[in-house]
């Protein structure tokens, strides 16, 4: 059996975690969430006291202790990393800044990477990141880039974080963000930018409804 690829490629704070899930769940696809996957991998390396800037090879050598697992309960997607539920602790600001550093190393990324495109062989998915469409997932049949302003973009983080009582400066928000899209941008490994046959959404005037349809209609066309 043939399975359907989605990959959903674009900044951070665009929306794709949100509106990729909610995607999947109306049309009975799996949804993986590959930022996650980095965001453990950061996890991993300040909970050890490991330099992601400074030193890669510190964590390059203990790759194999990096044991990160996606489960699907009633609540969603749950990220493990070594048998503990860190889904919520990896939203965190600074794991989310350690995630694109960690992004940048090719030794990690060629370990999640292999592991993303196993999931992609074993169901209908919607896969989302930063180089899904080019590099992880390059035969998708669906291939999207999702953008929005960065005023935009921090904006929605902002209000995030404030709705889940969560202490924040929406200056520091924008500015990490807009560190994060020039580390990802600018690195040697599959830099985030917009596969040519990837179709372009930007959300900056979509509320999340629109958003979310945008994407099911250029998927129901494909199905």
């Amino acid at each position: 059996m043939k399975y359907i690829s989605v990959a959903i490629d674009g900044p951070a704070g665009a929306g794709k975690s949100s509106v990729s899930k909610t995607a999947a769940k109306s049309l009975g696809f799996t949804y993986i969430d590959t930022g996650a996957m980095y965001r453990a991998a950061a996890l991993f390396a300040i909970e050890n006291g490991i330099n992601i800037k400074n030193d890669t090879d510190a964590l390059i050598n203990r790759l194999d202790e990096i044991n990160i697992t996606i489960k699907y309960t009633d609540e969603g997607q749950r990220v493990y990393l070594s048998d503990r539920d860190v889904s919520e602790r990896i939203r965190g600001e600074d794991v989310s800044v350690g995630a694109s550093d960690v992004a940048v190393i090719p030794q990690v990324r060629g370990k999640l990477v292999e592991l993303q495109r196993k999931m992609a062989k074993s169901a209908n998915v919607i896969m989302d990141g930063r180089d899904i469409c080019s590099y992880v997932l390059p035969d998708a049949q669906v291939k999207i880039f999702l953008t929005a302003s960065l005023q935009s973009r921090a904006m929605r983080r902002y209000k995030e974080l404030c709705e889940k009582g969560i202490e924040c400066d929406f200056d520091k928000i924008k500015a990490d963000m807009e560190y994060r899209d020039k580390n990802d941008s600018q690195r040697t490994v599959a830099p985030l930018r917009k596969a040519d046959d990837a179709v372009l959404i930007d959300t900056t005037e979509l509320d999340f409804e629109q958003s979310v349809e945008k994407i099911k209609e250029l998927i129901q066309n494909v199905l």
